[in-house]
Order: structure tokens, then sequence, then C-alpha cells
């Protein structure tokens, strides 16, 4: 090289500026294409990724370049949202099911970093009516994070919830957006809540006592294409999408809202989570923060977006005595802002836009204007059994993990074959073990389920497919 660097700050350097920024910019972008090789070539795991967040987040990282994906969901392959066949997937109660903590450690092996999605849950109506079962979600991630940790992954995402917060800060619709610190003292969403709350505190242990590099993002409200639409689990814009649909198609002018209509949320779309996923993961903050849209919308204005969207006017009916959550719940959006330099910004009437022609797509598929109606069919109830055989998982009575601390005779009431219990390879609404078991053993290519129109014959709910926990 010719010419040398100064010695003071006073002496002037030889090498002309023009050239000097060309070392410089040749230098940063070798060192930043080694240290992006370096990373994209290392596993990364992605958990709960047959879900909707899930399989949005893998798209993603395969869209940034990465060639190593392990993906697992303890749902069959073909029931997934998105599919790759580039991915490694560990699919169905057997590969995917990171309860076990046998699983966790096969798919944590080796891996740079860990994003946990998994979780059992869904909308309001199924998290008030399931606080078990959203409670035991807590094993995913405390195996998750001892596989994690034994394994030496360097970063470890964890996917928290705006439903930690304490519910006497949410009473009022006009609410004043949700810091941080105002999880404490604790009084969160009964069972769900509580599981994220205790397991964001996990995370700020395995951080402090082992040094992985724990983040943790509070997700308040995502939605958008590929998420759960129907049976029960899904949340309040796919619902309210599919709402409105049915009344198109059916051409009953009219539409249930679940309560007055005037609780206030705000809605995250996809794009903005994983953008923001990968921002946290790979940032320096060590607290909880908020991921969420500060876009403050009623439940009655998110009716009238998605009836703007379909070009009708409906009339509405009121279920009062319907879960409906807390009057309100808003995204204080200071401090990533102050981290990141940046916020979730997706305007929702656009996002809604493309939620609605999703779904609409998928309904007009699957249902006619006399069969419209079974989309409201909720295909879980008050106490779904989660263990040994949740209903849809009767596999999950040999995996180690279910015999640890259960009751003697836990579930022999059950009837075989029935909604609540595990008989003997039948599958609540479902086809039987054949289909799941040719899908487990699958290790990529896209499946697209087939889609047929439902038969007004059928019944309500007969011969339907269990929901799935989509996050």
């Amino acid at each position: 090289m010719s010419g040398y660097w100064p010695r003071t700050p006073f002496e002037p350097c030889v090498i002309g500026g023009d050239r000097l920024i060309d070392l410089l910019n040749n230098d940063l972008s070798a060192l930043s294409e080694r240290t992006m090789a370096t990373v994209n070539d290392r596993p990364i795991v992605i958990t709960g990724a047959g879900g909707f967040i899930g399989g949005h987040l893998v798209e993603h990282f395969r869209r940034m370049g990465y060639r190593d994906i392990r993906a697992a969901d303890i749902k069959p392959l073909d029931e997934w949202y998105q599919v790759h066949k580039d991915v490694k997937n560990y699919a169905g109660p057997l590969k995917g099911d990171c309860r076990d903590f046998k699983v966790c450690r096969t798919i944590c092996k080796g891996a740079a970093e860990v994003y946990q999605l998994a979780a059992d849950m869904g909308g309001m109506g199924f998290i008030e009516n399931n606080k078990a079962l959203c409670m035991l979600s807590v094993l995913t991630n405390t195996h998750m994070l001892l596989a994690a940790q034994e394994a030496g992954v360097a970063r470890f995402f964890y996917a928290s919830s705006a439903c930690v917060y304490n519910a006497e800060k949410q009473k009022d619709p006009n609410i004043t957006a949700l810091k941080e610190a105002d999880a404490y003292p604790a009084l969160p969403e009964d069972g769900y809540g509580w599981e994220k709350l205790f397991s964001e505190r996990m995370c700020r242990h395995f951080r402090e006592d082992f040094g992985m590099k724990c983040r943790v993002a509070r997700f308040h409200n995502v939605y958008g294409p590929n998420g759960t639409w129907e049976g029960g689990r899904e949340k309040a814009p796919a619902a309210i999408c599919r709402k409105v649909i049915a009344a198109v198609v059916s051409g009953k002018h009219e539409i249930e809202i679940w309560g007055d209509g005037t609780q206030t949320r705000s809605f995250m779309y996809i794009d903005d989570c994983v953008k923001g996923i990968n921002l946290i993961t790979h940032s320096d903050i060590l607290e909880p923060i908020n991921l969420g849209s500060s876009e403050l919308v009623s439940i009655n204005r998110l009716v009238d977006i998605a009836e703007e969207i379909a070009g009708v006017k409906l009339h509405r009916k009121y279920k009062l005595d319907a879960p409906r959550g807390v009057a309100g719940r808003n995204s204080d959006n200071t401090k990533i802002e102050a981290y990141l330099n940046w916020e979730p910004s997706t305007r929702l009437r656009d996002g809604m836009e493309k939620t609605y022609r999703w779904i609409e797509e998928e309904f007009t598929a699957k249902y006619d204007a006399e069969t419209a109606h079974l989309s409201s069919i909720s295909t879980f109830t008050h106490g779904a059994r989660p263990i040994p055989g949740d209903g849809f998982n009767p596999e999950s009575r040999f995996m180690d993990t279910w015999t640890q601390g259960i009751p003697a005779g836990y579930g022999k009431g059950a009837k075989t074959g029935s909604s609540a219990g595990g008989g003997k390879g039948k599958k609540a609404g479902g086809s039987g073990g054949a289909r799941r078991s040719k899908a487990e053993t699958s290790a990529g290519g896209r499946k697209t389920p087939g889609k047929k129109k439902v038969k007004a014959k059928a019944g309500a709910g007969k011969g339907r497919k269990p929901a799935r926990a989509r996050r």
C-alpha cells in the first residue's frame, strides 16, 4: 500500500480520500460477506414452524440466504401452513413435539440460534376456556431452553405476549399504551399470560446464569395471510374477515360480534413481526420488549374495515356473554424506537386487505352458500384434554414427557375415539393415523391439502379436522 497512516490526529494521511474510502468499503464488505456466510451456514432452529408466525419466519430466513434451517412443529406436515422442500422439517408428535426433551435435544444439536415460537394458543375464545392447556406450554419453553443451553446455542429468541401485562391497567378502551414496565406488579391474563411471564423470567435467568443471549419480544396481536381463520383458535382480524366473507357468500347480511365492540386493540401485520424478530434477536436488548403496532382501533372499527374491503354493510349482533378479553390494549413503542430506530409501520387497512383476500380464497374453496354457516363451528370446547391423546395427538401417550407427573388413572374415563380422550389410533373429527404417519416421515416438499367443498349434509362439525395451534 502506498502512503501511510498519520501518527497524530493532525498529521495528514497520504492516501487520497477516494482511495481510502474504497479500501475501507472493500474491507468492510469482505468482512460482512465472510460473517454472513458463517452465520448463514450454521443451523438455526424454528419451533412452531408449521403455524402462522413460524411459517413466515422460515420463509424470511430463506430469503436472507440461510441454508440450514430446522423447522419443527407437532402438527403433521400436510397441515403446516407453509412447507419448504429445502428445509429440514421435523413434523408430527414423534419428531416435532417440543414438549418432549428428546426432540428438543435432537433439533438443537449444533445449532447457532433458536427461535422458540411453539405454544398451545389461539384467540380469546380459546385461551379463556383452556387455561391448563395454555400453561402446559411451559414444558416446551423449559425443554427448549435446556436443550439450547446444553448444545451451546449462541442466541435464543422467545415469543412472549402482550397478555403478560397487568389487567388493572387495561380496563379502559381509551387505554394509555402499555410500557414494558407495566407487566409488574404481575396480574397477567390468567393461564396463558402467567405462562408467558414465567417463561420470560426463565429466559432472563438462563441469560444471567449460563451466558446464553436470550431475547424476548411481547407480541401484540399478529395477523396476516397463511394463518388460522376458523376452528376456534383464530384471532380477531381473521375471525372478522371470515364472518364478513361468510355473510357475503351466504347472502345473510349479518355478523356476530363478541362483546359490545368497544374493546380496543392494536394489530401488527406479519411482515413487521418477522422483521422485528430478526432485529431483536440480533440486538443487544436484554429486557423483554414490545413488538406491536401503535395504531389503536376498536373491534367495531375493525368490522368497518372488513366491510369496506368487501363492499358490504352488515347488521351487527353483539354477543355480550362471549369471551372479550381486557377492555383496551395498545403497544407503547418508545423503547423499540430508541433501541432499533424502527417500529412496526404497516397500516391496518393495508394489512387487512391482504389478509381478507387470502381468507376469501381459502373460504370459497371450501364453502358455498349452503355450507358457509359451518365455518363458525369451533372444534375446541371448554377444558380440552391435553394428555394422553388430546384429541389430535393420540401418539402423545407414548412420549416419555407425558408419563412424568400424571396422576394415576388420568383419562381412563374417556371413551375410545371421543373428542376428549385418546382412543386407539382414532383421531377426533379426523381420519386416523395412516395419513399422519405418512406426513411425519416426510422431510420436505410442499403438500397442499385437498380443498373439498363442505357438504351441507355433513352436519355441524362432523368429519371436520380439529384446529391446531398456529403461532
